[in-house]
């Protein structure tokens, strides 16, 4: 759904996700900390295929995408 190095943005995307019922995962958190948190390696936010047009209609109303 989203890539971005802005842990404050993710951390709020997760949560608005989350409000809706929609499960939603980080990746590449650990390898973006191991980096040196430089922004080389940014976090992805992912859902479940199902749930990727609820989620970005959730997204997209919110002003996020």
């Amino acid at each position: 759904m989203v890539t971005t190095n802005n842990m404050v943005r993710l951390s709020f995307l997760h949560a608005l996700l989350a409000d809706a019922g929609i499960a939603a995962t980080v990746l590449d958190a650990h390898t973006s900390a191991v980096e040196g948190s430089i922004g080389a390696i940014p976090r992805r936010l992912v859902v479940a295929d199902s749930d990727a047009a609820r989620a970005r209609r959730v997204l997209t109303e919110a002003g996020e995408l």
